[in-house]
């Protein structure tokens, strides 16, 4: 078996370990061994997306390579039949992207780390477990595992910022705690009446003795134990529950009258038990996105947390939201994504609109930023609303590509304020003349967020922009309308950036007189070359050869939209009747 997948995970977490045994004032050292633990991480993922088959994706069941399944946890349950939980760890198109993208920002977070000063020890501790649970959430394949690395990813970002963040650290914090816990509460609600209502057919057929352990199951004996399923012919004592994301997926693994199986007649609110299920863990997910209206924790976690934090804050942990939705909520409940469709793309809508409204009056470089963030967020809600592959192209590259590019802007916000310790865009003037290549840079990455062409922001636009104009015809979920006021977004975004752009780079030198005794305004060093030089390679790579992407994700994201699509449009008419 190959293990490369759990290198992945535990890498971070060996760092950690050997973090946990050194001296803390062995400061040095410490961010050395944190360093050396990313770099490996890294390394992993470069090497698994390199080797990784594009086009080995069949259909949204199958296609996952490097798997690592092992039994867990397994209890007879007597009359309610066996419980099972496992080490179920896989990659396929829609994640590996994720899991470059991990790779590389964890380095880049370590690099922008090395100022730190303050308990050490315990940062780079904390920092490592984060790293931890995010790669554990992009390669989990059993939602109760999922749901673990989910969870824990609370407990080192919520120090993160309430130890190491800004004067109103605590607050952020804590909202930041709320906020996340209660999306886990309404995910954990639904996990459970998934467990409660889905079969793994390959160990049922094992606890059958239709097949023997340790032999793997043909597809013929899974169709029949599926068909015993529906017609109600094995006992109940002898069926294996299961978390695995793979068998929730089909519907035929379903349980007759359990919950949430599609003929379930169980209504809650006037709608059937599904779609309520669909809202909740919508909703748990878009908390973590974040969707207007559940976005207000962000611009104060991000104002708050150090740099290094808003970077992994914005690159990576967001995208868990996004990733979830993709992973789970659409491909289990389709027909709930088809019902809702207008739903979700109307909240991506309202995000990228009402988020880039709010950006515009930011007088707060870094808070400006954070709700660019929203704003650019809402394009993956409504490129995976679209349906089309397109659409949903666009919205993974946009995850992909919003992940080295937000980390770019907050880099850029962390080096004035290094410098000033102010981040007041009416605070300066002119500073190309005085920091002429950290302006370069700027530039770069605002151009980037904004969608110029050659930048890979620009096609990850296009491509949410085009499923979203080919949604009425091809998919028909989704009004024209929603996506021409997307493009509103866009000339929104133009605006914010240039003006900022305007306002505080060009024109003749100038700093707000308080500022002018603490500012020390030099050009960058050597340190923040190695974290800008990188991620602006990545976003003009990515942007003229985004087939570099496309071609890991493609075939993937291609059998996911024929899944979900198709599926939702059987099974929804199918829950409708059912309620009747």
């Amino acid at each position: 078996m190959n293990f490369i997948l759990s290198s992945l995970i535990c890498t971070p977490l060996l760092a950690a370990l050997v973090v946990l045994l050194m001296p803390g004032y062995l400061q040095k050292p410490i961010k050395a061994v944190a360093l050396l633990g990313t770099l490996v991480q890294m390394g992993l993922s470069l090497l698994l997306y390199v080797s990784f088959d594009g086009n080995a994706y069949a259909d949204g069941r199958s296609g996952y390579q490097y798997v690592e399944k092992l039994n867990w946890i397994g209890l007879s349950l007597g009359s309610l039949g066996q419980f099972q939980i496992e080490y179920f760890v896989g990659v396929d198109g829609i994640s590996v992207s994720m899991v470059l993208l991990t790779g590389i920002v964890g380095v880049i977070g370590v690099i922008s780390s090395w100022t730190i000063q303050k308990q050490v020890k315990g940062y780079f501790l904390l920092y490592l477990l984060l790293l931890t649970s995010v790669m554990g959430c992009f390669l989990a394949l059993d939602l109760f595992l999922f749901y673990l690395f989910f969870e824990f990813m609370l407990l080192p970002m919520y120090f993160l910022i309430g130890i190491w963040g800004g004067p109103k650290r605590e607050y952020a914090a804590i909202k930041f705690f709320i906020y996340t816990l209660v999306g886990s509460l309404f995910i954990l609600i639904v996990m459970i009446g998934l467990y409660t209502s889905v079969i793994d057919p390959q160990a049922t057929a094992r606890q059958l003795g239709l097949v023997g352990n340790g032999v793997p199951v043909p597809v013929a004996v899974i169709l029949e134990v599926q068909q015993m399923l529906q017609d109600n012919t094995i006992a109940t004592t002898d069926l294996v529950r299961t978390f695995s994301i793979p068998a929730m997926m089909d519907s035929a693994n379903f349980i007759p009258d359990s919950l949430l199986h599609i003929m379930s007649d169980v209504t809650l609110w006037d709608k059937p038990i599904r779609f309520v299920a669909f809202l909740l863990l919508f909703a748990g997910f878009a908390i973590k996105v974040p969707v207007v209206p559940v976005h207000t924790w962000l611009p104060d976690a991000h104002v708050e947390a150090p740099t290094p934090i808003s970077v992994l804050l914005a690159a990576v942990l967001l995208k868990v939201g996004g990733y979830g939705l993709v992973r789970i909520v659409y491909p289990v409940f389709p027909d709930a994504a088809a019902y809702f469709s207008v739903f979700v793309g109307g909240l991506g809508v309202l995000s990228i609109i009402y988020a880039a409204l709010c950006a515009l009056a930011m007088n707060d470089l870094k808070k400006l930023i954070a709700y660019s963030s929203v704003s650019h967020m809402g394009f993956v809600l409504l490129g995976l609303a679209s349906l089309t592959t397109e659409g949903v192209n666009g919205a993974i590259y946009m995850m992909f590509s919003h992940g080295i590019i937000s980390a770019m802007l907050f880099l850029v916000v962390g080096v004035i304020y290094d410098r000033a310790h102010n981040r007041m865009i009416v605070n300066f003037r002119g500073l190309a003349s005085a920091m002429p290549a950290y302006t370069a840079f700027v530039v770069i990455a605002f151009f980037a967020s904004l969608g110029l062409p050659g930048f890979s922001g620009f096609i990850s636009e296009l491509l949410v922009l085009l499923g979203g104009f080919r949604a009425p015809e091809a998919t028909g979920l989704l009004p024209r309308w929603l996506t021409i006021v997307a493009v509103i977004g866009l000339l929104l975004a133009a605006a914010y950036y240039l003006w900022a752009l305007q306002r505080m780079f060009f024109g003749k030198y100038w700093i707000f007189p308080e500022l002018r005794e603490q500012a020390v305004i030099s050009d960058l060093n050597l340190r923040e070359y190695l974290m800008l030089v990188p991620l602006a390679i990545l976003a003009l790579l990515f942007g003229i050869f985004p087939s570099l992407l496309l071609n890991k994700i493609g075939v993937a994201v291609t059998g996911f939209s024929e899944l979900v699509l198709q599926n939702g449009q059987e099974q929804l008419n199918i829950v409708l009747s059912s309620i009747l």
